[in-house]
């Protein structure tokens, strides 16, 4: 199959990378890092999650991040929304896009949201049926897709009716999360295949963590079974709070260099973007994790 010509990568830093910090990151750093990655071409960017603070406490403030951004028209900013509650308060922040958070792995759903995954599709059914009528826009998540850090290998067989009814219900695309990073290209593959006699290609989305250095070479993989839409997140920022040792998200620096290579179009800006990436960084005191951004830095200072 043919390398797509465009790939529209969504940014997951300000939520995704951002919601593991122990620092507090405040609201005008999150809102410039946003409006920065907006600037550097990107046109999704997950913008926040409307969960509980006490158990996410660096997501309490979504609703004045999402309050201090400029419109712009083309640029979508998807919240996580894991209930009715949280649906709520994005309807209040007058949000466009939510995000529904689910897994392939159950002792993964009991870790990470307290229920099986039936009860977790039921709870999500209920919160895309209102948010559709509200006219909003549904993505869903599956996470552990291809391993689990309590179950291990995940067969593609327990992922497929996951999609199946995040589809039924409504989502418009299924973001499949290779949670803690051990995936490998032909297993990212025969995921797609499987999940793809579901849920049309265009409809899915990959999401990698780069725990075994694997996530480039995994997103190429898809990209050649017609998948056209990748998750990342600036900097690499990001990791898995239930999986020891799992390293942050592919970085989004590096998917735009490998793309940009293979002369794939993604209208983001690979300078301005190393740059976003640099300003979150020396917020957070430390350096990117990304090998772009790295070279980037090195060849600025030479």
């Amino acid at each position: 199959m043919r390398l797509p010509p465009r790939v529209t990568m969504v940014e997951v830093g300000p939520r995704d990378g951002l919601q593991n910090e122990a620092t507090s990151v405040p609201t005008a750093t999150k809102v410039a890092l946003i409006e920065a990655l907006a600037d550097a071409g990107l046109r999704v960017i997950e913008a926040g999650a409307f969960v509980s603070p006490r158990w996410v406490p660096q997501m309490a403030d979504t609703a004045a991040v999402l309050d201090g951004l400029r419109p712009r028209p083309g640029v979508r900013w998807p919240v996580l929304v894991p209930n009715l509650k949280g649906l709520e308060a994005a309807r209040a922040a007058k949000v466009e896009e939510i995000a529904v958070f689910g897994a392939a792995s159950e002792t993964f759903s009991q870790k990470n949201i307290n229920c099986s995954i039936a009860e977790s599709l039921d709870r999500f059914r209920e919160v895309a049926r209102a948010a559709l009528a509200a006219g909003m826009r549904v993505r869903g998540y599956i996470s552990c897709v291809l391993g689990c850090p309590y179950e291990g290998p995940i067969a593609p067989a327990a992922v497929v009716p996951v999609a199946r009814d995040l589809l039924a219900m409504g989502c418009t695309e299924i973001s499949l999360g290779d949670t803690i990073g051990v995936g490998t290209p032909g297993r990212a593959q025969a995921l797609i295949d499987d999940v793809a006699a579901v849920v049309p290609r265009e409809r899915l989305a990959v999401h990698f963590h780069d725990t075994y250095g694997q996530a480039l070479a995994n997103i190429l993989a898809c990209l050649e079974r017609g998948v056209a839409v990748v998750d990342s997140s600036v900097a690499g920022l990001g990791g898995c709070p239930y999986a020891k040792g799992a390293s942050g998200n592919v970085a989004s620096e590096d998917v735009r260099y490998m793309l940009g290579g293979l002369g794939i179009e993604t209208g983001v800006d690979l300078d301005a973007l190393a740059a976003a990436g640099r300003m979150i960084c020396a917020a957070l005191g430390r350096v990117p994790a990304s090998k772009v951004a790295q070279a980037l830095a090195a060849k600025r200072g030479a």
